[in-house]
């Protein structure tokens, strides 16, 4: 008698969501490492709030550093519509943890660089108004592989965490994390079998990047797995074609993403098939 075997379902589905914008006031801040600052957001228009993939990405826009003037868009059949042409600085991030209950939405930023982003994060404060938009969609990736790795640098920390926390008891995770130093480091708590190897940029040598020499380096389990990059854009290309080229890994379980991009401002590049 033959039997079918049933391999299961690690097709990822995409979730589109109705686009809003929410003008949105910190509630608390917290300095959780040396280059990391938790700001936590609340208030009215965040009734609705969604995001149930992982590394979701919603788009914060700041207030004018001089007058404070935070502009709204609306959203349009075309896109977002501006108030008088009054655009803010914008910057993609993900949303570290969503609580419906308590109404609060935590955000972390990486400082790592002087830009926008860092300079208003360093004196975030309580009842100071931020700007939220999205998340547009969600990338859901089933759970159902042998093994998973996660590879990101201080930016990725939010999904790799919340990837991690959705993980199931049982399921088996590989982390590689780049962060400046030992002090940079931040709990990341799962029900899974979670292997972690931090890489510190104070101690990297060499014109290989850190995050990539730790690939190296690694013994990787066997069977099917999935991949999550997240990092530099240029790196980001280099880990995944490693996966791909040195260790066999099937393209389409792979989600590489450039979170940043050296010498350039707001970028997030998307480097999968």
């Amino acid at each position: 008698m033959n039997e079918t075997l049933t391999l299961p379902d690690r097709t990822p589905q995409r979730v589109r969501h109705t686009l809003r914008f929410r003008a949105l006031t910190v509630q608390a801040v917290q300095r959780v490492t040396p280059h990391l600052v938790r700001v936590m957001l609340g208030g009215d228009d965040l009734e609705g709030f969604t995001s149930p993939g992982f590394d979701d990405h919603v788009k914060l826009f700041f207030p004018d550093p001089v007058t404070g003037a935070l502009p709204l868009p609306t959203a349009g059949p075309e896109g977002p519509i501006w108030p008088g042409g009054g655009r803010p600085t914008m910057r993609d991030y993900t949303p570290r943890h969503y609580d419906a209950a308590a109404g609060t939405l935590e955000i972390d930023f990486a400082l790592h660089q002087a830009g926008p982003a860092t300079r208003w994060a360093e004196q975030a404060a309580p009842g100071q108004r931020i700007g939220v938009g999205g998340p547009r969609g969600s990338f859901i990736v089933p759970t159902a592989f042998d093994w998973h790795l996660l590879i990101g640098d201080d930016t990725a920390l939010p999904a790799i965490s919340r990837r991690l926390a959705e993980l199931p008891a049982g399921s088996r995770a590989l982390v590689l994390a780049e962060v400046y130093s030992q002090a940079d480091q931040v709990a990341l708590p799962s029900q899974a079998d979670v292997e972690i190897t931090w890489v510190h940029r104070e101690k990297a040598t060499g014109t290989t990047p850190p995050l990539l020499a730790a690939l190296h380096a690694a013994r990787l389990p066997t069977g099917a797995f999935h991949a999550w990059i997240g990092c530099e854009s240029a790196d980001a290309k280099m880990l995944r074609a490693h996966l791909i080229d040195e260790c066999r890994a099937n393209p389409k379980w792979i989600r590489a993403s450039g979170y940043w991009r050296a010498g350039s401002a707001d970028t997030h590049d998307s480097h999968d098939e």
